[in-house]
Parts: C-alpha cells; sequence; structure tokens
C-alpha cells in the first residue's frame, strides 16, 4: 500500500508488517505445504512430475520382476508374492503420509500399490483360470479411490476414474447387447460414461479440494472426445442415421458442449474444466476449417484464417478475464 500511495507509514510500522508478513508465509509454507513464491511453485511442479514418473517407473519395475520370475515359482508362492506386494505398497504410503505433508512420496507409492494390485487381480484371474469380467474395472476403480479419498491425491483419483469410465463404458455395451470386450468398438458407450462422471461431479461435496472439477473434468473430457471423434468418423456411431448426419449432429454438439464446458470453469473458478473447453472449441474449429477449406484455399491464405480465428478466441478469453475479475481497462 505504502509503495502505490495509498497509505504512508511510519518506517517502523511498516517494517513490522513486512516482518509479520514474512512470518506468516514461512509459517503457512512449513505447516501447510503452501507455495510462498514463483520459485516455489515451480519446484513443486517439478516435484510433482518426478513424483508421477517415479511412481510409473517403479510400477514397470514390478511388472518386468514378475514376468521374468513368474515361470519358476510355485503357485503358492505366486499367489502370496500378488497379495503381499499392493498391501506392502499401501503400507509404504501410509507410513509415508504420516511423515511428509506435501505427499508426493505418498502419491508415489500409492501409484505402486495401483499397479500392483491391478497386476495381481490379473494374474490372479489367470492362475485360477477365471473368465475376463468388465467387474475387475470396478474393482480396480474402489481400489485406487479408496486411496485417493484417503489421503487427497488427485493424480491416483484421476486414475480410479478411468478405470470407472471403462467400466462404465462396458457396462452400457452389454445392455445393448454387445459384448463388453468389444465396448471400444462403439465411441458412444463412453458417451454414457462421461455423462455420470461429469453429474457426479456436479453433486460432490467441496472436500477434498479438486476432487469436483476432476470428476467434471474427466466427464466433459470423455464427452467432447467422442463428440470430436464421431463428427469426422460417423461409421462408428451405432446411430441408425446416414453418416453425413450424424456428423453434422455431432460437429453441432461439440461446438456447444466445448463452450458450456468453459463457460462452467469460469463460473466454478475450475480453471482445468476452463481450460478443457478452450481446448476442445479451437480443436474443433481448426477440424471444421480443415474439413471446409484446406482443398481449395490457398494455403497462405488458410493459415491466415486461422491465425486470425485464434487471435479472435484470445480477445474473447480476455475479455471474459477481465470481467471476471473487475478489471475496468
Amino acid at each position: 500500500m505504502q509503495g502505490e500511495g495509498v497509505a504512508q507509514l511510519p518506517q517502523a510500522v511498516a517494517q513490522a508488517i513486512d516482518g509479520h508478513h514474512r512470518a506468516l508465509l514461512a509459517q503457512m509454507a512449513q505447516q501447510h505445504d503452501v507455495d510462498a513464491s514463483p520459485a516455489a511453485r515451480q519446484l513443486s511442479w517439478g516435484m510433482r512430475i518426478a513424483s508421477l514418473c517415479g511412481g510409473l517407473a517403479l510400477s514397470a519395475a514390478l511388472y518386468f520382476f514378475f514376468l521374468q520370475v513368474w515361470g519358476g515359482l510355485a503357485t503358492a508362492v505366486k499367489v502370496v508374492l500378488l497379495v503381499a506386494a499392493p498391501v506392502l505398497a499401501v503400507l509404504g504410503a501410509a507410513f509415508a503420509a504420516r511423515r511428509e505433508r506435501s505427499l508426493y512420496f505418498t502419491s508415489l507409492l500409492a501409484l505402486v500399490a495401483v499397479a500392483a494390485f491391478v497386476l495381481g487381480l490379473w494374474l490372479l484371474a489367470d492362475i485360477f483360470n477365471r473368465t475376463p469380467s468388465p467387474a475387475a474395472f470396478l474393482v480396480w476403480a474402489v481400489f485406487a479411490g479408496l486411496l485417493a479419498y484417503a489421503w487427497g491425491l488427485r493424480l491416483i483419483l484421476a486414475v480410479a476414474l478411468g478405470f470407472l469410465a471403462v467400466w462404465l463404458a462396458a457396462m452400457a455395451g452389454g445392455w445393448a447387447g454387445r459384448d463388453w470386450l468389444a465396448f471400444g468398438d462403439t465411441p458412444e458407450t463412453f458417451l454414457f460414461a462421461g455423462l455420470v462422471l461429469a453429474l457426479a461431479g456436479g453433486w460432490h461435496p467441496p472436500r477434498p479440494a479438486g476432487f469436483a472439477s476432476l470428476w467434471t473434468g474427466w466427464g466433459l473430457a470423455l464427452l467432447l472426445a467422442v463428440a470430436l471423434l464421431l463428427s469426422v468418423w460417423g461409421q462408428a456411431s451405432s446411430l441408425p442415421l446416414p453418416v453425413a448426419r450424424i456428423e453434422l449432429a455431432y460437429q453441432i454438439a461439440g461446438l456447444l458442449l466445448a463452450a458450456a464446458t468453459l463457460w462452467l470453469g469460469i463460473h466454478r473458478d475450475w480453471s482445468a474444466v476452463a481450460n478443457l473447453g478452450v481446448g476442445f472449441l479451437v480443436l474443433n474449429l481448426y477440424v471444421r476449417f480443415f474439413e471446409w477449406w484446406w482443398d481449395w484455399l490457398p494455403r497462405a491464405l488458410f493459415f491466415l484464417i486461422l491465425g486470425l480465428v485464434s487471435v479472435a478466441v484470445l480477445v474473447l478469453l480476455m475479455r471474459l478475464r477481465r470481467r471476471r475479475t473487475g478489471d475496468a481497462r
């Protein structure tokens, strides 16, 4: 305030206030792992990426270890190893959660636990000659979800929602009379999964922080991806309509849904959802331009139009941002 001329304080008072603010920031950084500076935020992103890469690498190591020693083990030893691996990883995650506030190692070990659980259930079904079932995806989703909600791990929740989406799509294909293993042959089965996840996000309580937007974002991403795919590949649709009409319907639906996603992200202050809406809105426009104009417009003019559209989207988003933040410029 003093630097901007709002108030003039005695030097001793100004120094005391600055010292108090610095102490508060230090206390928050120590107790709640708050990033108190741009450098700290950059390091936090680096630690998240390192945690993800470490979890994936350890999961791969576990998989290749089992692959290497699997053939020479007795059945009883195999069962013990498959049961013990996720249990030990969960215990390690629980120990890490008690020792750290940032939960980076907790997230890493939880990811390893999920990988071990998925691998264990899959191999146990193979050992005992069980018929493949979509229920496995639900079991994996529940296991990962329990870990995510136990410690507030958004990465693990994203994995759980991925499993849940596959289970919902497989069930939708089964209800339509198809083999559940062929659920991927009809992308529209994922529309049901996306709708369920998006609605669940709207009903999700505000805690844990960020979980509601992740549910909604996952669901909307599925809806937007399927709409974009079928807007250019109508043959994959199960609708009893001409391909041209199917593609036109999904073109319109994709543009409207992307705009609605952008509005929802801005309205709820969900930056990831807003970015998702912007990304698919621009992607839909680019795909439409390629379909309409690529074959007959000069390349220079075509890319000029794309650049102007990008500038127009940027100006629109800047105005929305200023209106949202109350900037009067």
